[in-house]
């Protein structure tokens, strides 16, 4: 049986953590002969993985009008037995597939109905409607796909029990400790956000909340990431808080392990949309895994992973005068800050690592071989 297998993603970078570092190296060490469609601009072969190039386009309208159809003819000259797909604007292309006799994976990251509810640059009185449409349609082509892989429980409960799996998106084991780390006593009173930078993920709380810290604490906040909108990077700016603000853009993921060494606080502060009360943010693992103490929002969920582990505080993240109150509580109690700190670390070792979760994603594919 052929163990050729083709990820396929028209939104996510070639690299992204998930789809690559995770699930295709996973795949590829387990004897996979795999490859990657994505946005890039040339053929290379990266840890064993052949990259096939989609023209970097700019806007929405560009995937839809045309990057989808390069894709899905890139992914019928690849020959592959199983075709994996990590966004939801692929579901066509993936019924496509199926009906060419291929075996077909949907990759679902995020709750896409509940996301869409959130979706900045789509009219709100549309937005009710679109998700119907969105869950339907996800509905529909699962019982026809062969597997479907949730990123949480949640996700994986809406599709049929006997082809959905949960492979949640933890971090690998050390992938962010490094060899030789910045002991936390001595390390500078930096808060740090790792990731996309919006409204909903709580910019302007976080940086009134830098309004609300004592001068003499000199607290700074590191944000590393991109803004979306771009426009409300010049809103934000405007508040009093940006002057204790550093913004460093994007950062590769050697760039980010070198500045969680230098961190004291990892802030995950997103807004209580619907999506983002059951999903598990990258960020709170990867925080852990460096060691550091973390302030997030209270949704049940995360309060039984960080509160759970004693490794860190929730707050209510739409209030920036209690995010304030957290960050102050940890910078002025070091030695518990540090405390909670590795427990978080231990908690990834022992239970939030990607080596447990990889073993579902493997066996989902020996089914489908097998079937």
């Amino acid at each position: 049986m052929s163990k050729k297998v083709c990820h396929i993603t028209t939104v996510h970078p070639p690299f992204d953590t998930r789809i690559f570092y995770k699930e295709c190296r996973t795949l590829s060490q387990n004897g996979y002969d795999v490859t990657l469609i994505a946005q890039h601009d040339r053929d290379e072969i990266v840890d064993g993985i052949k990259i096939v190039p989609l023209p970097k386009v700019r806007s929405r309208l560009q995937r839809f009008l045309g990057l989808d159809i390069l894709a899905f003819w890139k992914a019928m000259k690849q020959r592959a037995y199983i075709y994996h797909f990590h966004d939801p604007e692929l579901i066509i292309l993936g019924l496509f597939l199926k009906l060419l006799g291929k075996r077909v994976i949907y990759d679902v990251h995020e709750d896409v109905p509940r996301q869409v509810l959130s979706k900045y640059w789509i009219s709100k009185g549309f937005r009710a409607i679109i998700a119907k449409i969105v869950e339907l349609i996800e509905s529909f082509a699962s019982y026809i796909f062969d597997g479907t892989v949730g990123a949480t429980p949640q996700i994986a409960s809406r599709f049929p029990y006997d082809k959905a799996v949960v492979v949640q998106n933890f971090p690998l084991k050390d992938e962010l400790i490094l060899e030789l780390n910045t002991p936390y006593m001595l390390r500078p009173n930096f808060v740090g956000y790792i990731g996309g930078i919006s409204i909903i993920r709580g910019i302007f709380e976080m940086v009134r909340a830098m309004e609300s810290l004592p001068e003499k604490l000199n607290v700074r906040l590191v944000l590393a990431g991109s803004f979306s909108p771009l426009e409300i990077r010049d809103e934000v700016s405007q508040l009093s808080g940006w002057k204790k603000v550093q913004f460093l853009g994007w950062l590769s993921r050697n760039e980010i392990r070198e500045l969680l060494d230098k961190l004291k606080i990892g802030l995950c502060i997103l807004h209580p949309t619907a999506n983002y009360r059951v999903s598990y943010p990258v960020k709170l693992f990867e925080y852990m895994s460096a060691g550091i103490p973390v302030v997030a929002s209270n949704f049940p969920l995360w309060k039984e992973i960080v509160e759970g582990n004693q490794c860190g505080i929730c707050v209510d993240p739409l209030n920036p005068e209690e995010i304030a109150r957290a960050i102050e509580y940890l910078i002025t109690h070091p030695d518990e800050a540090q405390r909670m700190g590795e427990n978080g670390r231990k908690a990834v070792m022992e239970k939030y690592n990607w080596e447990s979760e990889s073993k579902k994603l493997i066996e989902l594919y020996r089914k489908i071989l097998s079937s």
